[in-house]
């Protein structure tokens, strides 16, 4: 190739991607990654559509289907999609649904007054990313059956039956030319979401089933008390300040709003947020007038009742929600979400509805209620004492060691470099652990922070005594980004955190009292992906000049099995204090070799309630979900 046509550009160039070739060629702008979060984001385009039906009040009954193929199959027994010709494209209805983008019936007010799929482009995204697609339509007394390949209709529409009843029918496969991670479902994944779809729209039942080989399982929910019923579930571990869930809702402006919420003895808030059954994981303007209304109406109720006292400064946001856990769900004509992901409502007008919606109602119920609203009331002023004396406890800290970059703590063993995105901060347990580490590691971005035994359980903590934790502070320090509401992820000294711990029950221990101390008061260092469990050995195999790492019994008797006349030496490290530097290189911190898992918080109310049940003080739930959830160990360490 000449130079001149290298750097020739004319209209040659320009490509037109016709039907569904933009979404094969750029999946990612349509659902955000071709990782594993966008091959289940094809279930919920599917499911969005029937849960459209349900709002509409056409279907209360959905089914999904991983079936024994790894495909999905979604039914409802909504209206079904329409069959008849689509008069701008001349072909049937349910075929331009499925192969041209913007096409559907939500842009038409007269079919659906609340959706979740709005921009039209969830079926014919799907249809474009699976290499079969399969649709079975209920409709006008007759069965019609469609099939597409990779986008493109393979079977034309015909009718293949009779039927007295009326739905939907849709199963897919995805593209594994697309879905180059993994194609394989996770029913954990899809079992969550469907739960919270249940609790979102009371009354409708929705059942998950996995017919794999081997991996069998099924679920059904149905709730009649709604997001009444979610924040019940939320809080089933925790021990609730007033037995009465309180449940408010209204109407404006043709938008609806709904709220549940219930206070609890402990420190933490849980609060979620959805419109048109979205989780608006980031918020938005309905998160922000529901805050706004419960820090006024709360600290008006305490004035008039005089439980705040004239001389007291009102309580602030942080005090009313602390130990809160509330639900709110609206329901709007026409959202405005931030992309196609939908994280965050950002419709103007919805804050001050929800402001005055919520408001009226939560006043009427307090003054309705005047024992639940002086539990409120209280609780709010412990917090703000508490606050108080974190406050001086954070003046103390920083004087003392410094929550500043400027006063690093004496026992962190810094790295040299100081590119964030390079360096890695391992938290290890004991003295032992952290000399071994420190001697081992790649000290130009490696960096070692080592903790004395089981740090403060914060699950159970206020912050004043969080903050006079010593192994606590270092942690906060050494980040460098703060903490709880004054958290910057964008300060953080180390893009990878790694919780080294021994591979023991003690170890284990340790591991879950640091993911709580990080999901609690760290959480965006999860979300960000910086937050790494380090998988060290728990088997050294010496077999001739070969050292092999084995980790767990099960990897040891397979391997003896395979090798059953091998002579060799067997080592089991029951702490990494026993690994010298060089294998605790080897085997755990050499990024060429180790293994590392990175945390996720994939479901951020499932993860909130096993953190709190298992960290919590009511012993009953823990003991069932270690009995439900432990498999067969062998040389137990105790």
């Amino acid at each position: 190739m000449t130079e001149e046509s290298k750097n020739q550009y004319d209209a040659s160039h320009i490509q037109v991607l016709e039907g569904l070739e933009a979404v094969r060629k750029r999946p990612g702008m349509y659902i955000g990654t071709t990782s594993v979060d966008g091959l289940h984001h094809l279930v919920w385009e599917i499911v969005d559509n029937a849960i459209d039906e349900a709002l509409a009040g056409y279907c209360d009954f959905i089914q999904v289907i991983i079936e024994a193929n790894n495909s999905i199959t979604v039914i409802d027994n909504g209206r079904g999609i329409p069959v008849d010709i689509q008069p701008k494209t001349g072909r049937p209805a349910i075929e331009t649904v499925y192969t041209v983008l913007h096409a559907g019936g939500k842009f038409d007010d007269s079919n659906y007054k609340v959706s979740g799929g709005l921009h039209g482009v969830g079926a014919a995204v799907v249809n474009a990313l699976t290499t079969n697609l399969t649709l079975e339509v209920k409709r006008d007394g007759k069965l019609y059956h469609i099939e597409f390949e990779r986008g493109k209709v393979s079977q034309e529409l015909e009718v293949i039956g009779e039927v007295e009843n009326t739905g939907t029918k849709v199963n897919f496969i995805p593209d594994p030319i697309i879905f180059t991670d993994t194609v394989d479902f996770r029913y954990e994944t899809l079992r969550e979401r469907i739960q919270e779809l249940a609790f979102l729209n009371r009354g409708l039942e929705i059942s998950i089933e996995d017919r794999r080989e081997e991996r069998e399982n099924k679920h059904s929910y149905h709730y009649e008390g709604g997001i009444q019923s979610y924040v019940e579930f939320l809080n089933e571990d925790r021990e609730s300040l007033h037995d009465q869930v309180i449940h408010l809702e209204g109407e404006e402006d043709d938008i609806t709003v709904e709220i549940a919420l219930q206070y609890t003895t402990s420190y933490n808030t849980s609060l979620l947020s959805f419109a048109n059954n979205i989780h608006t994981h980031e918020g938005g303007t309905h998160e922000s007038g529901f805050k706004a209304a419960l820090t006024r109406v709360i600290n008006e109720y305490g004035r008039k009742q005089n439980i705040i006292k004239e001389n007291s400064d009102n309580l602030t946001g942080e005090d009313t929600r602390e130990g809160l856990t509330a639900v709110i769900s609206v329901k709007h004509p026409d959202p405005q979400f931030e992309g196609q992901t939908k994280t965050k409502l950002g419709n103007s007008e919805v804050r001050s509805i929800v402001d005055r919606v919520f408001s009226k109602a939560l006043d009427t119920f307090l003054l309705e209620n005047p024992r639940i609203g002086r539990q409120i009331v209280d609780k709010g002023i412990l917090a703000a004492q508490a606050r108080t004396a974190a406050k001086r406890a954070r003046e103390m800290t920083r004087k003392k060691s410094g929550l500043e970059i400027a006063n690093l703590p004496g026992k962190l063993a810094d790295c040299s470099s100081r590119n964030p995105e390079k360096n890695e901060l391992f938290i290890v347990e004991g003295d032992s652990a952290g000399g071994s580490a420190k001697q081992g590691r790649s000290r130009m971005y490696q960096a070692i922070l080592p903790i004395r035994g089981k740090i403060l359980n914060v699950e159970k903590a206020s912050m004043d005594r969080i903050l006079n934790n010593e192994e606590i502070r270092s942690l906060f320090t050494a980040m460098g980004t703060g903490f709880g509401s004054e958290f910057d992820v964008s300060k953080a000294r180390y893009h990878k955190l790694i919780i080294m711990t021994d591979a023991d029950v003690d170890g284990a221990h340790i591991r879950t009292l640091l993911l709580t101390l990080v999901y609690r008061y760290m959480r965006p260092l999860v979300d960000a992906g910086y937050v790494y469990i380090a998988q060290p050995p728990l088997y050294q195999i010496k077999h001739g000049k070969k050292e092999i790492y084995l980790d767990s019994d099960e990897q040891l008797v397979r391997w003896q099995k395979e090798n059953p006349d091998a002579k060799y030496r067997l080592q089991r490290y029951k702490g990494l204090g026993e690994m010298d530097y060089e294998q605790l290189w080897e085997t755990t911190m050499n990024p060429e070799n180790r293994r590392l898992l990175k945390v996720t918080v994939e479901d951020a109310e499932e993860a909130d309630i096993v953190m709190s049940m298992l960290m919590g003080d009511d012993v009953p739930p823990r003991r069932e979900f270690i009995e439900e959830n432990a498999v067969y160990v062998q040389n137990l360490d105790i």
